[in-house]
């Protein structure tokens, strides 16, 4: 249930496209799968055998055979079992080579499509959509590749043979088969008919309750800055009741269907009991004809439960492959005009934003930022300082205005291009799983030692990076060595100095570290970004005193701008923002304030 107005989630392919998708897949393995098939197709017909033989030793016995026949027809039958268990051996070990190369593919298409995701539709859907398809229906996903396409290749393969086995020995015996049909033909059609809209509400469900999760941890500090707790507890326990009721309908589904499946299996195994030894009685076939065909619908019953019960695995299969391959289906957030920027000049004209239809946040905002220049955006929570910052970073497009770099509208360039001129520097960091140096070439893959080492130096980072048991080779990220906040941050950082902009959008980068360390980053960083432009979102007005310039944002607009000096000699709502934030504890100020500013964002 999505209560959230702004929220939109991403996509999820329809029937066709996932079918289409699947047929490339297979299309692409063809050779393998062909291979797959043959051997499943041997251990079939080696597992016909038996049941066949069965039937001929008791002919040969109650005709009164030869010694030599029944021992020649027990040898056969023992080498058919052994030939069984070898070729089914054989065609499950390329199945599973089959599912892991397949499931490999569809994980690596869907890491890409999801890291070349537009940052505002990844910022409107939320975290929970985008984790649920990565955790869950990966992972759901990855179990029916894995261990339902091998079961289902075998368990089709065998009932498909052995029904041809059974025709084979004699039709008319065969016709028990039939008495199971009505058990498994309506009650799998009838759950076949709701399940896939049942499975995607409960995957929705898992997204929407994951995402809940997740912004309430993430956003921690702030719910008991402003007593949101019992509201955030209100919100996780309607996400987690609809997680069960879509759970509780998606049961009963299962619970419906499985009871008229079993009973259909005892159904033809007695019909094939009390057909086959009337016909035998009566003389329309032998007593070994009715043996075998007996122990062949016998034999289904096995095969035929799993390609079932997979049916159901495969319905979950599919809904969560709907949902992977869905991503790739998010339009570009932006068309590359083919111009490219002359200069480095930045320029934000009469810029309107809004979340919602009719509710702007940016009220005809204008700015005009000289080359090399360095401008603090302060002002109080919810003015839409962060909403600014995003724009000018290019994350997305003002619902009027423009914002130019170089003459170009920032949202006519290609996102490479972009990133090469504005990047974005937020509250928010990651640290990737692999070395330290592996995390910094991520932003310029080509950088030598000396460059990582340099970066690291500009953010005053080298000298803990150097102290790492294998320094830059130090493995961290989860599961390596752990890097606290401060040096997290100052990682995210040394990337950026890789990255070599020329124009930084930093949104309280430094919000992390206590005031001694934030204002000695920032000293380094600005000795580092000389000639860069910077727009500095600020809370903690330090950052606005070293400014060159300082823009207020109030209520969607810029009411002032000028020096530091100039806007406190001014006395206005700068000058009392600075008195406040001078007289009170600078990390209590920069912890509530950069609460309150994300708690209204977000909302």
């Amino acid at each position: 249930m999505n209560t959230d107005p702004t929220r939109r989630t991403l996509p999820v392919a329809d029937s066709r496209a996932v079918w289409a998708h699947t047929r490339e897949l297979m299309g692409t393995h063809r050779r393998l799968l062909a291979q797959v098939l043959g051997l499943h197709a041997m251990a079939a017909l080696a597992a016909l055998a038996a049941p066949w033989l069965v039937g001929r030793l008791v002919d040969e016995v109650s005709g009164h055979g030869t010694r030599g026949a029944v021992d020649r027809l027990a040898l056969s039958l023992a080498a058919a079992v052994v030939a069984q268990t070898g070729l089914t051996w054989a065609a499950r070990r390329l199945s599973f080579i089959l599912g892991e190369t397949v499931f490999a593919e569809l994980r690596e298409q869907f890491v890409a499509r999801a890291v070349n995701l537009p940052l505002s539709t990844v910022e409107r859907a939320g975290t929970g959509d985008l984790v649920a398809r990565t955790t869950n229906d990966v992972e759901a996903l990855s179990h029916v590749v894995r261990f339902g396409i091998p079961s289902l290749f075998v368990a089709t393969m065998t009932v498909a043979m052995t029904v041809v086995a059974s025709l084979f020995t004699s039709p008319l015996a065969s016709l028990a088969i039939l008495a199971g049909l009505p058990f498994y033909w309506f009650s799998t059609r009838r759950y076949l008919r709701h399940a896939a809209s049942g499975y995607l509400w409960e995957r929705a469900t898992y997204a929407e309750l994951n995402g809940v999760v997740a912004e309430t941890v993430d956003g921690a500090r702030t719910i008991d800055a402003l007593s949101l707790a019992p509201v955030r507890r209100r919100r996780f326990h309607e996400a987690l009741a609809e997680c069960y009721r879509a759970e509780r309908y998606t049961l009963g589904l299962r619970l419906r269907w499985f009871p008229s499946v079993v009973f259909g299996y005892s159904v033809p195994t007695a019909a094939a009991v009390l057909w086959g030894g009337w016909l035998a009685v009566n003389g329309n076939i032998t007593a070994g004809a009715a043996t075998a065909v007996t122990l062949y619908v016998h034999q289904m019953v096995g095969p035929l439960d799993e390609v079932l019960s997979w049916l159901d695995e495969i319905q979950v299969g599919a809904t969560s492959l709907a949902r992977v391959i869905g991503v790739g289906a998010v339009p570009a957030d932006r068309t590359a005009s083919g111009e490219h920027p002359d200069g480095s000049d930045l320029t934000v004209d009469d810029v309107r934003y809004a979340y919602r239809e009719g509710h702007d946040v940016l009220h005809g905002v204008s700015l005009g930022l000289r080359p090399g220049e360095r401008l603090a955006v302060v002002g109080p929570s919810g003015a839409g300082k962060s909403t600014l910052g995003r724009l000018m970073a290019g994350v997305d497009g003002p619902r009027e205005g423009r914002i130019d770099v170089g003459g170009v509208p920032l949202v006519d360039l290609e996102l490479a291009e972009l990133r090469g001129e504005v990047a974005l520097v937020t509250q928010e960091h990651h640290v990737f799983v692999g070395s330290l140096a592996d995390n910094l070439l991520l932003a310029r893959p080509g950088a030598s030692r000396s460059d990582l080492e340099e970066a690291l130096d500009a953010v005053d980072a080298l000298a803990w990076a150097a102290g790492l048991p294998d320094g830059l080779d130090t493995v961290v990220g989860s599961g390596g060595f752990a890097l606290n906040e401060a040096q997290s941050q100052q990682l995210a950082l040394a990337r950026l100095v890789l990255a070599d902009p020329h124009t930084l959008v930093l949104d309280e980068a430094t919000s992390l570290l206590d005031p001694r360390a934030a204002r000695h980053l920032e000293r380094s960083l600005a000795a580092v970004v000389e000639g860069r432009t910077v727009v500095a979102i600020a809370h903690r007005l330090h950052t606005a005193h070293d400014a060159d310039r300082v823009a207020v944002v109030e209520d969607g607009l810029v009411s002032e701008i000028g020096t530091h000096d100039e806007l406190v000699a001014a006395g206005g709502a700068y000058a009392a923002l600075w008195a406040s934030w001078r007289d009170e504890s600078p990390a209590a100020t920069g912890a509530v304030a950069g609460s309150g500013e994300n708690a209204h964002e977000d909302a």
